[in-house]
């Protein structure tokens, strides 16, 4: 009976499991798909909505930009729930309340969803701890660098923009780059082999200047 109720135990886990990890790969297909456009309606209400909240938050507080999208929203939802009982008392109907099903929807999050978000982020923070200590130790000379390069020119980057700009830009960059991908193929995957073929040319050439000691040593 005890094997039994495990096992049954872990199938409903694994089950549960399964589902949240559906609708976290069924999230992440959403936003592909408005990322590239599937339905033009949807991915411009999307695309606007996000650029004007980043814009509001890059020239106003997080604060008011909160405080107007709320104000904005009851604005619309008293309106239109005094709207709704007015006409139904002209009409004299029974409707009920007009946001009766969004009320009684389930919203809650369940412990199997929270469960698994917390076991996959510990694995991305794992592996981002490794990394970061097998890069900042030097066991890959040549990733190091990679890593310096980056860093240094990411120390341009900062000094121009700011975190906001970069998601107002990433924002964009996530909106309009599948269209022009779809628009210029053949042409940008051409750059892009061209650009990956002269940095592996350039690193092969680094690394050939290396000592032999330091040359792709991994830390033992």
């Amino acid at each position: 009976m005890a094997d039994s109720t495990s096992s049954c135990s872990d199938s409903s886990s694994s089950s549960s499991n399964n589902c949240s990890s559906s609708s976290l790969r069924d999230l992440t297909r959403s936003a592909l798909q408005l990322g590239h456009w599937k339905e033009p309606k949807k991915s411009a209400v999307a695309f606007g909505v996000s650029l004007l909240i980043l814009v509001s938050v890059a020239t106003l507080s997080v604060i008011s930009v909160v405080s107007y999208l709320l104000l904005t929203c009851l604005c619309v939802t008293i309106t239109f729930r005094v709207y709704k009982s007015v006409l139904q008392a002209v009409q004299k109907s029974e409707e009920g309340h007009p946001f009766r099903s969004q009320l009684q929807r389930d919203i809650s999050v369940s412990c199997e969803s929270v469960r698994l978000l917390a076991d996959q982020s510990l694995i991305h923070l794992n592996w981002f701890s490794s990394q970061t200590r097998r890069l900042v130790l030097v066991e890959d000379l040549v990733d190091s660098l990679k890593l310096a390069a980056v860093m240094w020119m990411m120390t341009y980057v900062g000094a121009i923009f700011n975190g906001v700009t970069i998601l107002i830009l990433a924002d964009i960059i996530f909106f309009t780059t599948p269209l022009i991908y779809q628009k210029k193929k053949t042409q940008i995957d051409g750059y892009i082999e061209l650009i990956r073929s002269r940095v592996e040319e350039k690193l092969h050439k680094l690394q050939d200047r290396l000592p032999g000691a330091v040359r792709r040593t991994k830390a033992e």
